[in-house]
């Protein structure tokens, strides 16, 4: 190496060089950072949607009593449940009950 002092424009260039190279090496830890965390919450979610009652599942007895007795201490209303029932079948449409609302069936009758 030699004994001359580096120049303004070397000394430039080499700090711009460093800059650019901290910024891509910041760059790649958070994009390697940020695939890692997705790859996690991927996980997460499968193992959600496998620990997930069903929503027509009627909720346990036990966290309705977990549920009561927080509201109690809470001091806050208990609502009223009913009862455990059988799920009600949701209402399909009766045939002849779908109304044509088509724009040229419209325009013919008014």
């Amino acid at each position: 190496m030699s004994s001359e002092p580096e120049s303004a424009a070397a000394a430039f260039t080499r700090a711009g060089q460093d800059a650019v190279t901290f910024s891509r090496r910041v760059a790649g830890t958070a994009l390697a950072r940020t695939e890692r965390h997705r790859d996690e919450n991927r996980e997460l979610r499968k193992e959600f949607g496998r620990r997930r009652p069903s929503a027509g599942a009627a909720t346990p007895p036990a966290l309705r009593g977990a549920a009561r007795r927080f509201r109690r201490a809470c001091g806050l209303p208990l609502p009223v449940v009913p009862a455990e029932s059988a799920p009600v079948p949701a209402d399909s449409p009766r045939p002849g009950e779908d109304e044509d609302f088509s724009q040229v069936r419209i325009m013919r009758e008014a």
